[in-house]
């Protein structure tokens, strides 16, 4: 099996994979709204109904996804992963006018969209150690760009063939693009296996090496005070970031901007988000997560105060909290790994990911709640300025790292990944 030239280009393939993945589907829905409901009679709630479902798909998905990502080769998961992402996405293109019947193959877009994303962050953060954040963060930063020009890309088609063949068309782009990164690019260091099947231990040279890597078991990690105090703590932030993304533009002209004014302010948001998620990557490498972890959760408390008129405030509060959002996706894959190993990264990283989107929805659900009740968004927000408090002192509160990085690791897996396979064989030996 080759190896690719660097293992960036592990990064930019499953970076650019993903960015064709289920963020296609999810970003570009908002666009097809109007044309859906003019075409069929459905409501609007009807038609985004499918970002519920498809989130319920992808939860269930990522749970199924995670218990066996630790035990198959990378791209025996993403190949029919992506497949039937693509197949599932061009069937709601064929679905008759009938809302019931829209909502299956949206559910199954976020099922086998789960297996597009979980295998691929495992590949990767499986040659870096030095440069683990950072690869992570490249990796988001590419889903988010995908996620900016995701609408650009569904509006054209659906200027230029309608709404059903433009499903079809970018379920086609969402096999064609994916494929070919995930076959030329994308595998995990040092995988061997047999028919898939990952084995632990390889001959080379008249020698057995070892593959084991370091870490704790699923069931041992999930009885650590290390594993609660990372899902809750990131839990938290994702809970807030969300509630506040989704009513951003309301609660804005509600304080007096317009509907331009309010939307352009996701823009920035999305804009921070991406900037945090490459350079939270370079600060989290270098400084420890339970240090830049609470200080960047703690980030959107200062950006609430500062949520009001004039624009300029009211922008740089967004892009405060946007950068959050960005450094949050990095902090969960460099903590689990640091903290539980990487024996069953994959297990772990995707149970928590399953239950970050389920816990996704109750942030909107708190702010509404709040606005009907109260008739505005004000009383809600110390409620959640105390939430990130409680996240950041949960993160803040974790401890030294158990599997911290080995000095000059990414260079040597990079020249010899067996070599580096010995190194961590090593290191869970003495673990």
């Amino acid at each position: 099996m080759s190896r690719p030239r660097s293992p960036w280009w592990v990064v930019v393939g499953a970076g650019v994979a993903a960015a064709f993945g289920p963020q296609l589907y999810l970003a570009s829905l908002g666009v097809f709204v109007d044309p859906i409901a003019a075409d069929t009679g459905f409501s609007r709630t009807a038609v985004t109904a499918a970002a519920s479902v498809g989130a319920f798909g992808m939860a269930i998905g990522m749970l199924l996804v995670a218990r066996i990502v630790d035990r198959f080769a990378a791209r025996y998961l993403l190949v029919p992963g992506f497949v039937l992402f693509a197949v599932s996405m061009a069937l709601i293109g064929l679905t008759p006018a009938n809302p019931v019947v829209y909502l299956v193959p949206c559910f199954f877009v976020g099922l086998f969209g789960a297996a597009s994303i979980v295998p691929a962050t495992r590949a990767v953060v499986s040659w870096f150690d030095n440069n683990r954040a950072l690869a992570v963060g490249v990796v988001t930063g590419l889903i988010g760009l995908g996620a900016a020009l995701a609408p650009l890309l569904a509006g054209a088609l659906i200027d230029a063939v309608g709404w059903r063949l433009a499903y079809g068309a970018m379920a086609l782009i969402s096999v064609v693009v994916p494929l070919t990164m995930v076959t030329l690019f994308v595998r995990a260091r040092a995988e061997r296996h047999v028919r898939g099947r990952l084995v632990e231990q390889t001959r080379v040279g008249g020698r057995d090496v070892s593959l084991e890597l370091p870490g704790l078991t699923f069931a041992q990690a999930v009885r650590t005070r290390q594993f609660w105090g990372i899902a809750a703590g990131l839990g938290l932030v994702g809970v807030v970031v969300t509630g506040l993304q989704v009513h951003l533009v309301p609660m804005m002209t509600d304080r007096g901007l317009s509907d331009d004014q309010a939307a352009s302010l996701l823009v920035v948001f999305g804009l921070a988000s991406l900037v945090g998620r490459v350079a939270g990557g370079l600060i989290i490498d270098r400084v420890h997560g339970a240090v830049v972890g609470p200080i960047v959760m703690l980030a959107p408390v200062v950006g609430l105060f500062f949520l009001d008129l004039p624009y300029a405030g009211a922008a740089a509060a967004v892009a405060f909290i946007g950068l959050a959002f960005g450094i949050e996706g990095d902090l969960l894959a460099v903590l689990i790994s640091r903290y539980l190993g990487m024996r069953s990264f994959g297990r772990l990283v995707g149970s928590v990911q399953a239950a970050f989107i389920l816990g996704s929805a109750f942030g909107p659900l708190l702010l509404g709640l709040g606005y009907d009740t109260l008739g505005t968004y004000d009383p809600v927000l110390p409620v959640l300025m105390v939430i990130l408090v409680i996240g950041a002192f949960l993160i803040a509160t974790l401890g030294p790292y158990a599997y911290p990085p080995v000095a000059g690791f990414d260079q040597l897996a990079a020249r010899d990944e067996l070599a580096a396979s010995e190194v961590l064989s090593d290191v869970a030996v003495r673990a």
